[in-house]
């Protein structure tokens, strides 16, 4: 025979979708929230990003082409996306040194250390902007107040996040309603009148990009709406139990980044569940991790740690949550 027949196991599914339009998507997406940070923090925004963008690019191409000596991939955009993802975890006024730093670990180590795309079990994004919280706290929470165009380089005014002025409060034995009235409004955050990283101040922003994604079928439903649910669940009850000692859950979802978390870094093709049922679980855990770390842990914030640990459990979720195989028989009784 001059040609051979291959044959595969099912299921027997093609689709047009290549990694670069889907990588292409999720930038698309990411947009909005960008031309608000801009708005909202000034030009600096754009130079922030174009620093961790082109950094993370020249870095997986370094690491490909004289550690691995292997194909090159960063025509398959994942790296541009890497490097946008890790920006928009960023303060402003950032040493623009440390957002390289960043984006070497990002590529380097939550990345091609394992092999490239498709093979990391962590977020890279996450593992870079963790590794700068860790390493460098004091220039990872020194947060610009939006002032627009107005913003400057060097003396732009800072203050803590809600989230910090919240935390903070309760460590000084405050009520939550004395504590909100240093608190922006619900609207303010919604639109992103807040402090906070480059892509987490506006909640609308990111919910455009949430339907943009669901319409072109980049993303599912299942692990957002799990994540903000449980969120909204947990924080309710808590508030309901002790109003003077917890906020509202309509506060813990507009505020740090948990919209950008849920939306953009949680349903990562490579690092999230397979199935409907699996994803669930991964966002129920993500949900409730990042409300233990908020209320009762050291940081403020709880979203990124929530993912990476939840990361970790992906493969067990994966061997829980596959589907039945076709034809497998079924035990009576």
């Amino acid at each position: 025979m001059s040609k051979l027949i291959t044959i595969s196991l099912s299921p027997h599914l093609h689709s047009q979708d290549s990694t670069k339009k889907l990588m292409r998507g999720v930038i698309i997406a990411l947009l909005p929230a960008f031309a608000i940070s801009v708005w909202m923090f000034g030009w600096r925004t754009l130079i922030v990003t174009a620093v961790a963008i082109l950094s993370s690019l020249l870095f997986e191409f370094l690491i490909q082409k004289y550690l691995l000596k292997k194909k090159l991939s960063i025509n398959d955009h994942s790296a541009i996306l890497t490097g946008m993802l890790l920006a928009f975890c960023l303060p402003v006024n950032i040493p623009l040194g440390l957002v390289v730093l960043g984006s070497l670990v990002a590529i380097g180590v939550g990345k091609m250390t394992f092999g490239g795309i498709g093979n990391n079990p962590f977020n890279p994004a996450l593992i870079g902007r963790v590794f700068l919280f860790v390493s460098f706290p004091v220039k990872m929470t020194s947060w610009p107040i939006p002032m627009g165009f107005k913003t400057a380089l060097t003396d732009a005014s800072t203050g803590a996040t809600p989230l910090g002025i919240i935390t903070e409060g309760l460590r000084n034995e405050e009520t939550i309603d004395s504590i909100m009235k240093n608190i922006p409004s619900s609207m303010d955050m919604f639109y992103g009148k807040m402090g906070g990283s480059l892509g987490e101040v506006a909640a609308i922003a990111l919910i455009l990009g949430f339907l943009y994604l669901l319409i072109k079928k980049i993303i599912s439903w299942h692990i957002p709406v799990s994540i903000i649910g449980t969120v909204a669940l947990f924080t309710g009850i808590l508030w309901l139990v002790n109003p003077e000692q917890n906020a509202d859950p309509v506060f813990h979802i507009l505020t740090g980044g948990l919209l950008l978390g849920a939306i953009f870094m949680a349903t990562d093709y490579v690092t999230s569940p397979m199935t409907p049922k699996g994803m669930i679980i991964f966002g129920i855990g993500i949900g409730l991790l990042t409300v233990i770390i908020r209320r009762y842990g050291a940081y403020p914030e709880g979203v990124q740690f929530a993912i990476l640990i939840m990361n970790a459990f992906v493969p067990l979720i994966n061997s829980y949550a596959k589907p039945k195989r076709f034809g497998e028989e079924v035990k009576n009784g």
